[in-house]
C-alpha cells in the first residue's frame, strides 16, 4: 500500500469540492463526508440511505447524527453531521435519489468499491494540481490534520481516529518535523 498525504491547502479542499460537484454529486457527497467524519473509506463506502437519513422517500429528512459499528474495530461510532455536511446530503439526495446505499455503483448493484474511490480522489487531485499521492485513506487524514491545525488537542483526535497513542497521531496525520520545529521558532516568550 502507498502512503497517502492529507490535504493541507485549504484552497485545494475547496478547489476538489468544486471539481467533484461538477463531475458527479456522489462524489462530491462522498469526498466532503470523508474529510469532516474521519471515516476510514471501507465505513464510508458501506454507509447506506438508511444511515443517514429518517423517513420514508417523500419525506425524508437528513440525520442530525449518523450511527455505524466500524468495519475494522467492530465498535460503534456515533457521531454527529455537521450542518454543511447535511446541506451536501439534502442537495444530492434530493438530486440523485440512491434506493439502499448511499454511494452506489453505477455498475451492478452494491456500493461504490474502494478502488473505483480511489480512483474518483486520485483523478480529481491530479486535475486540480495535488501534488504527491492523493488516496482513499487522504480524506480521513484530512480530517485529523484539520482538527489538529485548528487547535483541537491530539488526545482528542487520537480517540476520535481509534489510534493507540498521540504520536501515531501525530505521525498520521503527517505532522513533520519542520512544523514542530516551527513552535520554537515563533513562540518566542
Amino acid at each position: 500500500m502507498n502512503l497517502v498525504e492529507p490535504i493541507r491547502d485549504r484552497a485545494k479542499i475547496e478547489a476538489m469540492k468544486t471539481y467533484l460537484k461538477g463531475k458527479n454529486l456522489r462524489d462530491y457527497a462522498l469526498f466532503c463526508l470523508g474529510i469532516n467524519s474521519g471515516l476510514r473509506v471501507s465505513d464510508l463506502l458501506a454507509l447506506k440511505v438508511a444511515d443517514v437519513t429518517e423517513g420514508k422517500n417523500g419525506k425524508r429528512k437528513i440525520k442530525s447524527r449518523i450511527e455505524i459499528i466500524e468495519k475494522k474495530t467492530g465498535k460503534t461510532k456515533d457521531f454527529p453531521l455537521a450542518s454543511a455536511a447535511q446541506k451536501v446530503f439534502e442537495e444530492y439526495l434530493a438530486a440523485v435519489s440512491p434506493k439502499e446505499w448511499l454511494f452506489p455503483s453505477r455498475i451492478g448493484h452494491g456500493p461504490l468499491d474502494r478502488v473505483q474511490a480511489w480512483r474518483i480522489l486520485s483523478e480529481a487531485a491530479q486535475a486540480i494540481g495535488i501534488p504527491g499521492r492523493i488516496g482513499t485513506h487522504t480524506l480521513r487524514k484530512t480530517f485529523g490534520y484539520w482538527a489538529f491545525k485548528q487547535g483541537y488537542d491530539i488526545t482528542r483526535i487520537q480517540k476520535l481516529l481509534n489510534h493507540s497513542s498521540p504520536g501515531v497521531t501525530l505521525a498520521y496525520i503527517g505532522i513533520t518535523k519542520d512544523e514542530l520545529d516551527d513552535v520554537y521558532l515563533n513562540l518566542n516568550l
